[in-house]
């Protein structure tokens, strides 16, 4: 369900609030290669199967953790919609972890709640943590804590 802001009020009403939880999506050595390639990072964990199959314990190279990262706003698009928007910006991130790998194959979505609501410079920044969960493990991949600057047409 997405969830509506309309106002700087309907946001603050979201603070402390799930506001959404995504799909499952498959992270596969394909998927692990574009991001080596996109961003020239070919650490043999990420790339190097074979080698991999030998010296990880589960024998399956790991997602980078920028790639788990940078999936944030393709899983969470839909969670909040906001009206008479003019723009969105990315304004950063306030703290990031990683406290378990992505296996190649493996499953993850994502799961986000609003912290906080406030207007900043005529924008509505939005707070949120965004937990990145793995298929059947008991920690999630990444903990970010994500803002957003929604910029409300005139």
């Amino acid at each position: 369900m997405t969830r509506l802001i309309t106002s700087i009020e309907d946001a603050r009403a979201l603070e402390g609030e799930e506001v959404g939880l995504s799909d499952w999506i498959v992270i596969d050595q394909n998927r692990i290669d574009e991001f080596a390639e996109a961003t020239a990072d070919y650490q043999w964990i990420h790339v190097d199967t074979e080698r991999a199959r030998r010296e990880l314990p589960d024998g399956r190279t790991i997602a980078h953790g920028y790639l788990t990262l940078s999936l944030i706003p393709a899983l969470t698009g839909k969670f909040i919609e906001v009206r008479n928007l003019a723009r969105a910006i990315n304004f950063g991130l306030n703290k990031v972890r990683f406290y378990t790998p992505v296996p190649s194959g493996a499953r993850v979505r994502a799961r986000a709640t609003v912290l906080q609501a406030r207007m900043r410079a005529g924008a509505l920044l939005l707070t949120s943590e965004v937990r990145i969960e793995v298929e059947n493990e008991r920690k999630p991949a990444c903990v970010a804590e994500t803002l957003g600057m929604y910029f409300f047409d005139a």
